[in-house]
């Protein structure tokens, strides 16, 4: 059976934003993230994070390194007893250097990254929730017609300023991160149950 998923951006919102990371040494866990992914899991969700990598193809850094970066993500996160289902990315960019330079399916407001993870790892998409701390993030939610909660870590607050007079559908929530996102998730899930 097919269960739903959390879908996490990664920089600003499960990691600190840090301008294209490139070096293991820079990962840092935004406070409070690996608690937000043990709840998710033992609440019987997927927690899945879904990431725009265009470092890569603005040759900034390879794929061994993005790689190389989720596997110390994954090990920190385990570390502070947190498990993530499955990690996401997209290399391309438009403007970017061959063969990355493509207007791909896979780079967030598109939804190639979540249908994927959905077919691989058996998700719910009609449940699921995507959650990021920029607009692109709940754009891409919006498209699959499923619930974005943008967090104000990262570039949350500079997009909130940006967009807030312009989106035409604003998130359902905006949190000021992620602990604080999947804990009004799971709270307005409860009330909402109850009736």
């Amino acid at each position: 059976m097919n269960k739903p998923a959390f879908f996490l951006d990664r920089d600003g919102t499960v990691c600190e934003e840090v301008g294209y990371l490139s070096q293991v040494k820079d990962l840092r866990l935004i406070p409070g993230s690996a608690q937000a992914i043990r709840r998710i899991r033992e609440a019987g969700w997927k927690a899945v994070i879904i990431s725009n990598q265009s470092g890569v193809a603005r040759g900034y850094l390879s794929e061994e390194t993005v790689l190389t970066i989720h596997a110390a993500l994954r090990k920190m996160l385990q570390h502070q007893g947190a498990e993530i289902d499955g990690i996401y990315y997209c290399p391309h960019h438009p403007q970017g250097n061959p063969p990355y330079n493509i207007n791909c399916r896979c780079r967030k407001p598109e939804s190639g990254m979540l249908l994927k993870a959905a077919e691989e790892l058996h998700i719910d998409l009609k449940k699921s929730i995507v959650i990021g701390d920029k607009y692109s993030d709940v754009l891409t939610a919006q498209r699959l017609n499923i619930p974005g909660i943008l967090v104000l870590t990262g570039f949350g607050k500079s997009e909130r300023e940006k967009y807030q007079s312009s989106w035409e559908k604003e998130p359902v929530h905006i949190a000021e991160n992620l602990s604080d996102a999947v804990r009004w998730w799971f709270n307005q899930s409860a009330t909402k149950n109850k009736f």
